[in-house]
């Protein structure tokens, strides 16, 4: 089994592809050990010391490392770990319990809220450009950009897997999406990271 790798953006994460499905559908984002206990292949990527993220996409895994880490004595390692779990065709996820399973609130303190419902049209031409044209460009860099609300004007975007904490990300949003969104919904008047 070959599994390639590509850098992002982003000099602290590395995208690794292992050539086949590795998300069925949606994404999986764990920043800390403690969430990572859901997934034996982030926890065991965990386990290494100087990761500080893994991000589960379509196709590829993007990993973390501290920053001033050192890539060529992580990569071996993430490497070996990858090869391991899918050689090995183990699951992604532990099996688990309802009990384990958290809900947000549509107003959760940080950023995140409900939609009014007056702004549905807009709501959905925001959601639509976002899904169709900045989900799978950012994808290509080893992350993702999930919507998290609209507010007078204000689209919120949570940022995930190697869009987190890089340095061109103000850019990528600024320049980028916002201008992307104001552009086709002329109601948009900023876009803001949560």
């Amino acid at each position: 089994m070959l599994i390639e790798t590509e850098k992002t953006p982003n000099p602290s994460t590395l995208k690794f592809l292992p050539g086949r499905e590795v998300m069925t559908s949606g994404t999986r984002d764990f920043s800390s050990a403690e969430e990572a206990e859901a997934s034996p292949l982030a926890e065991a990527l965990f386990t290494l010391g100087d990761v500080t993220g893994v991000f589960f996409g379509q196709n590829f895994i993007s990993v973390t490392i501290a920053p001033g880490g050192d890539w060529g004595t992580a990569k071996p390692d993430i490497l070996s770990i990858l090869l391991d779990h899918f050689s090995a065709d183990m699951p992604l996820f532990k099996p688990g319990s309802a009990a384990g399973i958290a809900v947000p609130s549509d107003e959760n303190g940080d950023g995140e809220f409900a939609d009014d419902p007056a702004d549905a049209e807009i709501v959905g031409q925001i959601r639509e450009l976002i899904d169709t044209r900045v989900r799978p460009a950012v994808a290509n860099d080893g992350g993702d950009i999930v919507y998290r609300g609209f507010d007078k004007g204000k689209v919120y975007l949570r940022m995930q897997g190697a869009c987190a904490g890089c340095p061109s990300s103000t850019a990528t949003l600024k320049n980028g999406i916002e201008q992307l969104l104001k552009h086709y919904v002329p109601e948009v008047t900023e876009v803001l990271a949560v």
